[in-house]
């Protein structure tokens, strides 16, 4: 008990600074929202992997022998693919990421996963493969050598295994061949996207950059901001956006209880209330203990043994601790309250969700 009084003071200390620095937090605009239009593109393709020692692909994998032969018949060799035996072959999923901005020539990171039987393609060699995007165009072509970071050692019941090495990368591995059309900015306009859209924080970011540059911010709806860029800085879209980051605003976030039942964790808003309510906790135990009794017949007399089992039932009822919190009651309030009484944190679970069913938390109560 006084392991868990001491974890909800050390709670308490925690949540009354976490609403302290709730009411006066400033961020940058850069941090809870970006220009619209710059984002990533997810790009795929399908390849083999090579050079594998013996851990590839069985013969049952027609994918691999299909491929195997579509691969030899490009350099001229034509075989029959149902003699292969490709286990030094693996069919893989390649997958990339291509940030913005980025240009012909520049390199990124590919990620290599197994789609056939192969057991490990640790040490092989991706073969040359095109990278496509959602609208079927090759924005970049992946090769070389496959990186795991695990292995698979031994054989049968005695072998050993380290990390998945049925997936693996190639740094660097990836060569953009075609860039994405990112320019910003040209028509002299720009929108921002909150990254978590909120009226109260889209009005505010407007504010601040009316503040700062005149009237040229609207917030259309809760996740977009529009704005005209300046005549001034026409000729310098990137300086323009890098002066709009650095702005300081208050973001608004609506109060919200989180709770992790498996855990016993529970994370609080500063800005949660509670109506006029009162709590009573307590506990009630019960135990039932068998006792098992002999009876034994006086010498030479005719009777016979007999075992009785007897039952006994003891009920204790724990003295209930009863608070009231008024309406003014905030997260310090609560936590304070239910702390006194000692709740443990799966009582302050239970607590809070009473507390919801009943109407008087202000709050969205999130079981995860």
């Amino acid at each position: 008990m006084k392991k868990i009084t001491a974890f909800l003071a050390v709670l308490l200390c925690l949540l009354l600074a976490g609403t302290a620095f709730a009411e006066s937090a400033t961020t940058r605009i850069k941090d809870i929202a970006k220009v619209q239009g710059v984002r990533s593109n997810q790009l795929v393709g399908y390849g083999l992997v090579v050079g594998l020692n013996g851990t590839g692909d069985s013969n049952k994998t027609i994918e691999t022998l299909q491929s195997i032969g579509n691969m030899l018949k490009s350099f001229g060799v034509a075989i029959d693919t149902t003699s292969l035996k490709p286990k030094n072959v693996a069919a893989v999923l390649v997958t990339a990421t291509l940030p913005p901005f980025v240009r012909e020539g520049d390199t990124i990171d590919t990620t290599i996963s197994s789609i056939g039987d192969a057991k490990s393609i640790q040490g092989g060699t991706l073969v040359q493969t095109p990278l496509k995007a959602g609208n079927g165009t090759v924005y970049a072509v992946a090769q070389g050598a496959v990186s795991t970071g695990g292995f698979t050692a031994g054989q049968g019941g005695s072998s050993a295994q380290k990390n998945f090495p049925t997936v693996g990368t190639t740094p660097n591995g990836a060569i953009v061949e075609h860039n994405v059309e990112d320019e910003i900015g040209t028509d002299g306009a720009l929108s921002l996207s909150l990254s978590k859209p909120d009226f109260t924080t889209a009005s505010r970011i407007a504010q601040a950059i009316n503040s700062q540059f005149g009237s040229i911010a609207k917030a259309s709806n809760p996740g977009r901001i529009d704005l005209t860029v300046p005549s001034f800085y026409r000729g310098n879209i990137v300086g323009f956006v890098s002066s709009l980051e650095e702005l300081s605003v208050t973001p608004d976030n609506a109060a919200k209880v989180v709770v992790n039942e498996r855990t016993g964790t529970i994370v609080m808003g500063g800005n949660v209330s509670v109506d006029d309510v009162a709590i009573a906790q307590g506990g009630l135990s019960i135990s039932i203990q068998k006792d098992t009794d002999v009876s034994q017949p006086a010498p030479f007399s005719y009777g016979s043994t007999i075992v009785t089992k007897n039952t006994a039932v003891n009920v204790k009822e724990d003295k209930a601790n009863t608070i009231v919190l008024p309406a003014t009651a905030n997260i310090s309030d609560i936590v304070g309250a239910l702390n006194a009484v000692g709740a443990t944190p799966r009582d302050i679970i239970s607590i809070l969700q009473a507390i919801k069913a009943s109407g008087a938390l202000h709050a969205d109560l999130e079981i995860i």
